[in-house]
C-alpha cells in the first residue's frame, strides 16, 4: 500500500478525523484521551456494520485485530489499514514485526509504550487533541497532534560534539565535516545506544544526528533526556541519503516530484522504514556519476567543498562552520 488517507470515525456523540500517510502510525496519550474509544468504535463499525450506528469514511477499509488468532488473520489481510492497541500484547513481539514487514498494510497502533521491533517515523507519533469545533451537546470533535514537533530538535549554535546514530556513510560525513571544524564526532553504533552514548558525553553543547524515519521506538527516552539536559539537541532527518537527496546535488525532476510528496510513492511492502527507500532511491539516481552512493563507505566527492555545502544547508538550523 502507499498513499495519504483521510479517516473519519463518528456516530451521534463522538468524531475523530485525520490522517495517516505511512505504514505505521503510533498514537499515544494518557488514560482519558479517547484512544480506547477510537479502538471500540472501529471494531463495533467493522464487526457490525451499519447496525453499529458508527460511521467510518476512508478509501480503504479499517478494522481492528484482536484475539489469539491474530497471526493467522494478518497473513490473510491486503491493502487495508489495522488499527491495534496495546491490549493487543502482540504488536510487541518480533513475529508481529515479521509479518507487518512482509504485508501490504497500513498499521495505526494505539500504545504508552515503546515499539523496539518497528521502525517507525518520529513525524508519526501522535496524541489525541479534543477541540471545541463541534459546540452542541451531541459531538466532540477529536483529531490528532504530532507530539515531537521539529522546532524542540533544532540547534542554533555551533556543537562541541557530535554523535550520529549509525557508523557507515553518514557517519563518515559528519566526522570528517566535523573535524574540519574542530567538532569532534562519534557512532553510537545504532539508534538503541544513542541516548547512553549521548549521556557520557558529558559536554555543555553536544548535537545528536540520527535517521527520524526510523527512530520513534527512541524518542521517549531521548525526549526526556532532553527536556532535563537543554545543552542537547537532535536533528532528526529522514535519513542522510535524505539531505543529499534534498540538497539538489542529484539532478532529475523525478527525485524532487518524490521528495515533495514521498507517500505517493512508497511502497509498504517493499520498504518497511522510508529510510530504505531513499536509499535505494540515492543508489539508483547516483548510478554512474561521480556522485555514486553506496551506504557502507562514503564516496569522497561528496566532501568536496560544493557539494558539502549544498548537504550541510539543508540541515537548517545547524551550525557547523
Amino acid at each position: 500500500m502507499k498513499g495519504k488517507y483521510h479517516i473519519i470515525v463518528q456516530n451521534k456523540r463522538l468524531r475523530y478525523e485525520f490522517d495517516i500517510r505511512r505504514n505505521l502510525t503510533i498514537i499515544r496519550g494518557d488514560s482519558a484521551t479517547g484512544k480506547t474509544t477510537l479502538i471500540n468504535m472501529l471494531d463495533s463499525a467493522f464487526s457490525l456494520g451499519e447496525g453499529s450506528g458508527i460511521e467510518v469514511v476512508c478509501e480503504k477499509v479499517c478494522r481492528t485485530l484482536r484475539g489469539k488468532d491474530w497471526n493467522f488473520l494478518l497473513p490473510q489481510i491486503h491493502d487495508q489499514i489495522i488499527f491495534l492497541d496495546e491490549e493487543s500484547s502482540f504488536v510487541k513481539s518480533k513475529e508481529f514485526a515479521a509479518l507487518a514487514r512482509k504485508s501490504d498494510n497500513y498499521y495505526v497502533i494505539i500504545t504508552r509504550e515503546d515499539l523496539p521491533n518497528l521502525p517507525y517515523s518520529v513525524d508519526e507519533i501522535y496524541g489525541i487533541h479534543t477541540s471545541g469545533k463541534y459546540h452542541d451537546l451531541r459531538r466532540t470533535y477529536n483529531e490528532m497532534y504530532r507530539i515531537y514537533q521539529a522546532s524542540e530538535f533544532s540547534a542554533d549554535r555551533k556543537p562541541e560534539r557530535i554523535v550520529v546514530e549509525d557508523s557507515n556513510a553518514g557517519f563518515e560525513f559528519f566526522k570528517k565535516t566535523g573535524e574540519e571544524a574542530g567538532i569532534a564526532c562519534e557512532s553510537a553504533n545504532g539508534k538503541s545506544n544513542l541516548r547512553n552514548v549521548i549521556a557520557k558525553a558529558a559536554v555543555k553543547n553536544l548535537l545528536a544526528i540520527a535517521d527520524g524515519a526510523a527512530i520513534g521506538s527512541e524518542m521517549n527516552e531521548l525526549y526526556q533526556y532532553m527536556m532535563l539536559h537543554p545543552e542537547v539537541r537532535c536533528y532528526l532527518p529522514e535519513s542522510f541519503e535524505w539531505i543529499i537527496l534534498k540538497s539538489g546535488l542529484i539532478d532529475g525532476r523525478i527525485v524532487q516530484q518524490i521528495l515533495e510528496n514521498p507517500e505517493a510513492y512508497i511502497e509498504s511492502r517493499e520498504y518497511f522504514s522510508w529510510e530504505r527507500y531513499f536509499s535505494f532511491l540515492l543508489t539508483e539516481q547516483s548510478k554512474d556519476t561521480y556522485l555514486q552512493y553506496s551506504k557502507n563507505k562514503l564516496n569522497e566527492n561528496y566532501l568536496h567543498d560544493k557539494e558539502k555545502r549544498a548537504i550541510l544547508k539543508v540541515m537548517n538550523g545547524i551550525k557547523f562552520l
